[in-house]
């Protein structure tokens, strides 16, 4: 038996700093961001919901006191909806769904339970199938929103006011403007057919010019909150969202 793999080691708190050994005969539970690579405006960069879903994590991860080990951001998802503009890179719902099954059948070979923290909206259909296969399979796996209410849908008020808080040296305030900003549910049939350029040429659904840091605290906070609240619980639905 190799000794260096037996010793007594501190719990490692990020995966990516781990090592093999620190990880044998622990079991941890496993906290993974998943955000996307796409166009937020002219003003937001393209790794916003990726950002906003591993800052929520390692918050979420901070405070479980060493429970959770927050893994490296799945930074690509399902965001065809933006593809009319430069930037933006969408691996589409089927290919995502089979991203995540397999990441969890994987991690749960030495993982006790596994949560995804969701930064993007349109990966949720691909979340829910791969979720509910893998807790059919026997699998404790689930996934959280980075949701808060009042939020208006794609970099306006609201991810622009978080990503002032937490990174305000790459937000372009000079470029912001208005975007559209009609409730979603009548968007949705030309979004469907046209995507977000169909309804918003500078791709933004809300207005960013009235966003601050401060509300970004505050927005931020209230995320990090429910998602600690949620994982807590830890109540998924029947399609795995923890409630």
């Amino acid at each position: 038996m190799n000794s260096a793999y037996h010793r007594r080691v501190a719990f490692p708190s990020e995966l990516g700093n781990s090592t093999s050994r620190q990880l044998h005969a622990l079991s941890p539970s496993l906290i993974v961001p998943l955000g996307s690579t796409e166009q937020h405006g002219p003003h937001l960069p393209l790794d916003t919901d990726t950002r906003i879903a591993g800052a929520v994590a390692a918050a979420a991860a901070e405070c479980s006191d060493g429970a959770w080990t927050l893994a490296p951001a799945i930074s690509y998802g399902a965001s065809g909806e933006h593809e009319g503009f430069p930037g933006t890179i969408s691996i589409g719902l089927a290919a995502l769904e089979i991203l995540l099954v397999e990441y969890g059948r994987s991690a749960c070979n030495w993982a006790s339970r596994v949560v995804f923290v969701n930064g993007h909206g349109g990966n949720v259909a691909a979340l829910g199938a791969a979720v509910a296969l893998l807790r059919a399979e026997g699998r404790d796996v689930a996934w959280s929103p980075c949701l808060v209410a009042g939020a208006d849908a794609h970099a306006g008020h609201t991810e622009t006011s978080v990503l002032l808080h937490l990174s305000p040296e790459d937000v372009w305030l000079e470029e912001t403007v208005p975007g559209n900003s009609a409730p979603l549910a009548e968007l949705m049939p030309a979004l469907r057919s046209g995507g977000v350029a169909a309804v918003s040429p500078v791709g933004v659904l809300g207005d960013p010019t009235t966003a601050t840091a401060d509300e970004g605290a505050r927005i931020f906070a209230e995320m990090v909150g429910s998602c600690v609240r949620r994982i807590g619980a830890w109540e998924p639905d029947q399609r795995g969202m923890l409630r």
